[in-house]
C-alpha cells in the first residue's frame, strides 16, 4: 500500500467575487447541487463554505490524481464533498472508477475569514 496527500488553501474572497460575478454558471460548473445547498443554507458564511469546499476539491485532486492516466479526467462535480452526522467531512466520487485502488481517503477543511484550507490522505495500493 501506498500514501498520497493533497492540500490547498484559497482566499475566500476569489470565490466570493467569481460567484458574484458569474453566479450560477460558476456553482454550476464546480459544485454539486448538494453542496450548493449545504452552502447556502449556511447564510453569513456561504463563501467560507463554498471555498472550503472548493479546497477540498482541490487537494482530493492532488491526492488522486497518482491513480489517473490523465489528470483531467477528473472534473469538478465528480467529487462531492458531505459531511457526515458529527460535521466530519468526507468524498463522494461520480463516474469515476478507481477499480477499488482505494483503501481510504481521508479530509480535514478548515477556514476563517480570509482563507480556506483542505488537506487529504488517501491509502491506495
Amino acid at each position: 500500500m501506498k500514501i498520497a496527500c493533497g492540500t490547498d488553501i484559497i482566499e475566500i474572497n476569489r470565490i466570493q467575487d467569481a460567484i458574484e460575478k458569474s453566479g450560477l454558471r460558476f456553482l454550476k460548473e464546480i459544485y454539486t447541487d448538494g453542496e450548493i445547498e449545504y452552502c447556502q443554507n449556511k447564510k453569513n458564511t456561504k463563501y467560507e463554505h463554498y471555498a472550503a469546499r472548493f479546497a477540498a476539491k482541490e487537494a482530493v485532486f492532488k491526492a488522486v490524481y497518482v491513480l489517473l492516466e490523465n489528470k483531467f479526467e477528473l472534473n469538478w462535480k465528480q467529487a462531492e464533498i458531505k459531511n457526515d452526522k458529527f460535521g466530519k467531512p468526507y468524498i463522494i466520487f461520480h463516474d469515476v472508477e478507481f477499480e477499488n485502488r482505494i483503501h481510504s481517503i481521508d479530509i480535514s477543511i478548515s477556514h476563517c475569514k480570509q482563507y480556506a484550507t483542505a488537506y487529504v490522505t488517501m491509502i491506495y495500493e
